[in-house]
């Protein structure tokens, strides 16, 4: 057997279909219990459970309690970018599902890719940040520290963390770049904070509202 990381197994984790459904769903972000979670599978209680089991053996989701109930949520960051980047693979080779519904545009137009901001506003906050010279490199410059700040964001803060300022994530719907990292996880919380954009209680899609759109589009549309 050849040496270095065991990339069959992850994908063998990944690759069972109700694995796969678990997992999407964890892409919201929030954490759910193993009885939600079986309902987006569409599996049983006792069946979740061993996939549970197997999924945080191979590390990629985190158990832990409150009270009478266990809550699931992906391991890292890192793992949605994963299942994000296999997303666009199967949309690019023509795998996608059969059944397709209202829910499908309002996720390709926006949605929460773990904590950031993905879709087609997604990437085109990327675009207009790079357009604007407020990110070059993959870099915030001083000119974009001066706008996400104007925005609401305490970039002082998220220099104190671990986690990278601004990450690029490939977008499955888009097939191109949109923002991760703590900065991306910012700006999608000041958008809900502001009113600018609501979470969907039944699915991943944002919606922004009419104030939303019309400061999205001056901050990042210009």
């Amino acid at each position: 057997m050849k040496d270095g990381p065991d990339i069959a197994r992850i994908a063998a984790l990944i690759g069972d279909p109700a694995r796969a459904n678990m997992l999407t769903a964890l892409m919201s972000g929030k954490a759910l219990t193993a009885t939600e979670l079986a309902r987006e599978a569409g599996v049983t209680a006792q069946t979740a459970s061993s996939h549970l089991g197997k999924l945080h053996a191979g590390g990629l989701i985190e158990e832990r309690r409150q009270g009478r109930h266990k809550y699931v949520s992906l391991a890292n960051d890192d793992i949605s970018r994963v299942l994000e980047a296999l997303m666009g693979v199967a949309a690019g080779a023509g795998h996608l599902r059969t059944r397709t519904g209202p829910r499908d545009d309002a996720l390709r137009h926006a949605r929460v890719c773990y904590n950031h901001l993905a879709g087609h506003r997604g990437t085109q906050m990327y675009d207009g940040l790079i357009a604007g010279g407020h990110l070059v490199n993959g870099t915030l410059t001083d000119k974009g520290a001066a706008l996400v700040t104007d925005l609401g964001v305490d970039l002082a803060a998220l220099a104190a963390q671990r986690a990278p300022l601004c990450r690029d994530c490939l977008d499955w719907s888009e097939r191109r770049t949109h923002l991760a990292g703590s900065l991306g996880r910012a700006l999608l919380a000041r958008f809900i904070e502001a009113g600018w954009a609501r979470r969907d209680a039944h699915s991943r899609a944002i919606h922004f509202t009419p104030k939303g759109v019309e400061g999205f589009e001056a901050a990042f549309c210009g």
